[in-house]
């Protein structure tokens, strides 16, 4: 009975002691990321200005419930199927080149008042059909498509360039802690530091890339002002700048491996591919599945390269806007509705968490 008793004293104890190295977690937890969201989730019902207007007494004029519509505002798109003009013949017309003249978009939601508000967000062709997708909010989806975009591209470029450089240096060679000082040493540089340099990079006539380019008879590129190439430009500078981050974890993740598994596999008669796929790869499991997660959700968060290399525009023509971005402009410049701005954040963090469960669940059952 008494040795009874004590067990469960022991595991009580222990309880508590958990408990209380969970607290102070726990607190940061609610504190920054629980109250913020419900105060974010709360304003997305109304209509808050950032600045309160004042009424004729002198009082602010308090915020309005508005329901839904922020989200609706945020969130709505309408297809609608276009059809050539027609000339007084009765025929299509064609312009010069023999194509079918189709009615302007603005010309088509501008004469319905069901589509008032709305702006062409981009024309699909389809099976010999034109289509016109509008949106009443065209900067919240090009924002989605590019941040997308970034990710899709950064995490498994990033992710790859790290676990090489994280073998490279943990080979034992000369000067190994010489190349993980600058391999990580832009992790440590703010990107604001990093962008504003990486700006002037990219200048078009005094920059350095294409300064070096033309040594090759090579460029000019507009890097930064074209929007075939501002997005790629930023993904390049943001991947060099983060890798150095996700190597160091893969550089513990591999001095974690037993050295006793490569040398056994030698003697089985491995080749260096065979002890990377068979050794390195199922060693660095789990250290895998936390550098693609924490990757995805850092790269998700893309801002403040794209708001100091394009001076908060998110251009050329939305090329390079962000959902960030987005949120920034519409509750802190420009119409400054902290409202809107909130529904923003509430619909952009479930897709973020979303998307990173998901991703772990796949990643897992892949690794399984």
């Amino acid at each position: 009975m008494a040795i009874t008793l004590g067990t469960s004293s022991a595991r009580r104890n222990e309880r508590t002691a958990a408990y209380l190295m969970l607290l102070p977690a726990a607190v940061l937890l609610i504190v920054f990321s629980l109250i913020p969201f419900y105060s974010a989730l709360r304003l997305s019902f109304t209509n808050q200005p950032l600045v309160p207007q004042l009424l004729p007494d002198g009082t602010q004029r308090p915020a309005e419930y508005v329901g839904l519509d922020n989200y609706s505002q945020l969130l709505r798109l309408e297809l609608l199927t276009l059809t050539p003009e027609v000339g007084d013949d009765g025929q299509p017309l064609r312009d010069d080149n023999g194509d079918l003249v189709f009615p302007r978009a603005r010309t088509i939601l501008r004469g319905d008042e069901q589509y008032a508000g709305m702006s062409e967000l981009t024309q699909i062709h389809l099976l010999g059909s034109r289509y016109l997708l509008a949106a009443s909010d065209p900067a919240w989806w090009r924002s989605l498509f590019n941040v997308f975009t970034f990710v899709l591209i950064v995490v498994p470029v990033q992710t790859s360039f790290a676990l090489a450089l994280a073998m490279l240096v943990n080979q034992k060679i000369r000067a190994s802690n010489f190349f993980r000082t600058v391999y990580f040493a832009p992790v440590v540089t703010s990107m604001a530091i990093v962008s504003v340099i990486w700006f002037f990079l990219y200048n078009p006539d005094q920059g350095f890339i294409n300064n070096f380019l033309s040594v090759f008879n090579v460029g000019p590129f507009q890097w930064l002002e074209h929007p075939a190439s501002a997005m790629i430009s930023i993904i390049l500078m943001s991947i060099w700048q983060g890798v150095g981050f996700q190597m160091i974890i893969f550089l513990a993740g591999l001095q974690e491996i037993p050295e006793a598994l490569y040398e056994a596999s030698a003697l089985d008669g491995a080749n260096p591919w065979q002890q990377f796929r068979f050794v390195t790869l199922p060693g660095l499991r789990n250290t895998t599945i936390f550098v693609a997660i924490s990757t995805t959700i850092l790269a998700f968060k893309l801002f403040v390269q794209v708001d100091v290399m394009t001076f908060g525009r998110g251009g050329p023509e939305d090329s390079t806007i962000t959902p960030i971005l987005h949120l920034v402009n519409e509750g802190f410049r420009g119409s400054q509705r902290v409202g809107y701005a909130s529904a923003i954040a509430v619909v952009f963090l479930l897709i973020v968490l979303a998307i990173s469960l998901i991703q772990r669940r796949v990643l897992t059952e892949k690794e399984a």
